[in-house]
């Protein structure tokens, strides 16, 4: 109870300055009960959202939206706060100034119209892009193809292309049509084998069974390698019993073998061509700051060679910074995603690359190089939390290896 008190006295203080911000700007009646009305409803609908249910931090389209509304609403306060309260430091200084210097009675300055103009369309940017993104963004697929090379690269395997994809997260979908055209995305790249690096749900399996068929239909000519990310394991969820959590996962591994995918849980394969040969590792999920360690390099590795060119699959980049390229195994190319790149940023290919996530994990999208190893981090094919995705769009990456020098 003591949590939405606080949340609905910060939502109100914010939500006071939105009001203000409209009121200001126009004498229609009519908008001032509208946005009266919309603010009521938005926290109204996220507390019965997030107040329903007994399973814990579970997110199902509806919680999302919930949760997408209200932030979209408070950035569009949030942003005004920090104008129309400089504006009444202001009004209230010069108020105090003329009741001790002029001797006059106190007086409070009416608010400046322009500058409520001006908060609410500095507002106007994020609601707008944060709406967009619930609309569009989260659909907004795109292909990113990268050529790496390496010499020693077996010379069978020059030109050999990988599809990846990471955090589908299923339990989030609300549109088959889109799902379908990035599914078969993926599908049109002809990739010599598909490689999925983990959260194929938000907490439960049964989650992706009415997208089984159409994921199933992911075909390449050395198959559709996968590992576990941290919300495959339901560990997010309250469970009736230890059984009934340990069956959920079982139950998840059975799904993705039914689907036609090579789980990899801390194991390798060889994928093999003119007597030559590449390893693909696949570890559980091993991450820092709180996240499951079910990662093991050392069992992963046992059936392969060190001298093998190595492709590791592990869904948390911090693995990568944190034992991957200072293990005593050399591993070639590290793919990950987890991050989502917080489906929220700006790139502009060349000139900038941000996004918030960045304070939490040094490597959070695309291509990066250490020690002679690569690690692409892959920002994601579906969402999580919140249903949209804003300058950092969902992303099917396409990786070729060449032989010969890393210089491009």
């Amino acid at each position: 109870m003591l949590r939405w008190i606080i949340f609905i006295l910060i939502y109100s203080f914010f939500s006071f300055y939105g009001f203000q911000a409209v009121k200001t700007v126009t004498k229609a009646t009519w908008l001032h009960y509208l946005f009266i009305t919309v603010a009521v409803i938005i926290a109204g609908n996220f507390i019965y959202q997030i107040s329903s249910g007994t399973e814990g931090r579970v997110l199902n389209p509806a919680k999302s939206y919930a949760f997408g509304f209200l932030l979209a609403f408070m950035s569009l306060n949030l942003i005004t706060v920090p104008v129309l309260l400089g504006e009444d430091i202001i009004r209230s200084v010069l108020g105090l100034y003329d009741k001790l210097v002029t001797k006059e009675e106190f007086y409070l300055p009416s608010r400046r119209k322009f500058i409520s103009q001006i908060a609410l369309g500095l507002a106007a940017i994020p609601f707008t892009s944060l709406l967009y993104g619930m609309y569009k963004g989260k659909y907004k697929f795109r292909v990113l193809e990268y050529v790496l090379h390496f010499e020693d690269l077996p010379d069978a395997f020059d030109g050999y292309k990988i599809t990846q994809i990471s955090d589908v997260h299923s339990g989030s979908f609300d549109n088959a049509e889109k799902i379908a055209y990035g599914v078969n995305l993926i599908n049109e790249q002809e990739s010599d084998a598909i490689m999925f690096t983990g959260d194929l749900v938000n907490n439960k399996a049964s989650e992706m069974l009415p997208w089984k068929d159409l994921f199933s239909t992911l075909k390449a000519k050395d198959g559709v390698f996968s590992v576990l990310g941290n919300h495959d394991y339901g560990d997010y969820v309250n469970w009736e019993s230890d059984d009934a959590y340990r069956q959920n996962l079982e139950d998840l591994k059975s799904l993705q073998k039914e689907m036609g995918y090579d789980l990899l849980l801390n194991e390798s394969r060889y994928i093999e061509r003119n007597g030559q040969r590449i390893a693909v590792v696949g570890v559980e999920n091993w991450g820092k700051g709180g996240f499951k360690k079910a990662g093991d390099l050392r069992k992963a590795t046992e059936s392969i060679h060190a001298d093998d060119f190595k492709i590791l699959m592990s869904h948390d980049p911090s693995h990568w910074e944190e034992c991957v390229i200072h293990d005593d195994y050399h591993y070639h190319l590290t793919l990950s995603g987890h991050t989502h790149g917080m489906q929220f940023g700006i790139e502009i290919p060349g000139w900038i690359k941000w996004s918030p996530v960045k304070w939490r994990y040094k490597h959070w999208a695309g291509i990066y190089e250490q020690l002679g190893q690569y690690l692409n981090v892959n920002r994601g094919f579906g969402y999580l939390a919140y249903p949209g995705r804003v300058g950092i769009w969902p992303e099917v990456t396409v990786i070729t290896l060449k032989k010969g020098s890393n210089t491009v």
